[in-house]
């Protein structure tokens, strides 16, 4: 048995040309391109929501903390909570005519908390307190 010195394949079908190498290696980068995209948007929308749950919790706190309503007076306070920089004001609403003879008048209470970030959350509610004699 002779044994031919010859490859069954020749020199110009082994290995990969140039322009498979030149193909694959820009899909690689398209995926990595991909990659990095999501990742940093992920990134944000975590960063976001932390921000925002922080300024929720800062707020639920202030809520819970409001002064009883013999105490509730119309005017404007502001502190700082967490970090966060709040206000709060408290208005007495119109008298309603059809409410004249009721013990309680409605006020609107807004609450602003304020990351250091700049990053704002407004709440506003209306709460009854004893009408002032």
């Amino acid at each position: 048995m002779r044994r031919d010195a010859r490859s069954k394949t020749d020199g110009r079908t082994a290995g990969f040309t140039i322009l498979e190498v030149l193909v694959a290696i820009a899909v690689v980068a398209i995926c990595l391109t991909a990659i990095g995209s999501l990742t940093g948007t992920t990134t944000r929308g975590v960063r976001s929501l932390e921000q925002h749950v922080s300024l929720v919790e800062t707020a639920r706190t202030l809520a819970a903390s409001l002064p009883p309503r013999d105490r509730l007076a119309p005017g404007q306070v502001t502190g700082e909570l967490y970090g966060s920089r709040w206000r709060m004001n408290v208005t007495s609403l119109p008298e309603d005519p059809a409410l004249k003879d009721s013990p309680w008048a409605p006020a609107t209470i807004s609450i602003r908390v304020q990351s250091p970030s700049g990053a704002a959350l407004d709440i506003e509610t209306i709460r009854l307190q004893r009408k002032r004699q």
